[in-house]
């Protein structure tokens, strides 16, 4: 039998000039494969992520301060992913505004499905920082998802300007939907054992949306 001892990267070539950038990227990439690979965020630490990359991990701090700086990119990339996801629902979701805010919504909770490391630690977990014991600051944590919400807000408000949904605070009713949304993710990821309606999450969004049939 073969020695099961995991070996240690290769170092990693040295960029050029100019090549900094990709460095960021791959540590990055290499925080959410640890990520998705542990299921935890605990398990990206600069350690391990510098060994992931193959650099040292002193190198790290040219790009990110501190841990905490590395998961708030990992966050921000991933709700740029979500919100590209949505985005391409809604470019196959045809006019009907009570179908674009259904297809925005499914969207939604099958990113949570497709990625649940990730998709929890971009609502919190152990990462978030102390904010006054790390880089990350108010700004960047309040910033975080705001793309998302946008599409959500547009996509009832049509609803509401088309006489289909009964709303009078849109932007209240957006933010209830949301944490409607992410509760039945959460509870979905949690609750496995559990006889979901097949149309839960379609009886969610008519609530808390207050659509018309």
């Amino acid at each position: 039998m073969g020695n099961d001892e995991p070996s240690t990267p290769p170092a990693r070539a040295r960029n050029r000039r100019g090549e900094g950038a990709r460095l960021r990227e791959d540590i990055v990439a290499a925080a959410v494969e640890l990520l998705d690979e542990a299921g935890t965020e605990s398990a990206v630490t600069l350690r391990s992520v510098a060994r992931r990359v193959g650099i040292a991990a002193p190198s790290i701090y040219r790009h990110f301060p501190d841990q905490p700086a590395i998961m708030l990119a990992v966050v921000r990339q991933a709700f740029d992913e979500l919100e590209a996801q949505l985005r391409a629902a809604l470019g196959s979701a045809g006019e009907d505004p009570q179908g674009r805010l259904f297809a925005l919504c499914r969207a939604y909770l099958g990113f949570s499905r497709e990625h649940p490391e990730r998709y929890r630690t971009m609502f919190g977990g152990v990462w978030v920082p102390a904010l006054q014991d790390s880089s990350v600051t108010v700004d960047d944590m309040s910033a975080l998802g705001q793309g998302v919400l946008q599409l959500l807000i547009e996509a009832l408000g049509a609803c509401v300007a088309a006489g289909v949904s009964g709303s009078d605070d849109p932007y209240a009713d957006t933010v209830a939907l949301w944490l409607g949304l992410h509760g039945l993710a959460h509870q979905r990821a949690v609750t496995v054992a559990f006889a979901w309606p097949e149309d839960i999450a379609d009886r969610l969004v008519v609530a808390l949306a207050r659509l018309k049939s």
